[in-house]
């Protein structure tokens, strides 16, 4: 959904350095993986198609961060909160 984004924190030896993949439009989103040692974070259309994506060495990732965007859905209404308001 676009606006969701996965930030990345990595060890760069002495400092550590902060990346960011958004779904940039409406329809994309934001799939995280861990195989083999790879973190892989990907962009990825409605059909599935891949963007973008961004891999690190999982030894070397300090923290990964998924930020979705709050969705509204009717299901998630508070109790007693009229539904035609």
């Amino acid at each position: 959904m676009k606006g969701d984004r996965v930030e990345i924190v990595v060890d760069a030896g002495d400092t550590t350095r902060t990346y960011e993949v958004v779904a940039s439009r409406a329809g994309r989103r934001v799939e995280t993986a861990v195989r083999r040692g790879v973190v892989e974070v990907s962009e990825v259309t409605r059909s599935g198609s891949v963007v973008r994506t961004a891999r690190f060495m999982a030894t070397r990732v300090l923290a990964l961060v998924e930020q979705p965007v709050p969705r509204v859905d009717a299901s998630e209404r508070p109790l007693g909160e009229d539904p035609k308001a």
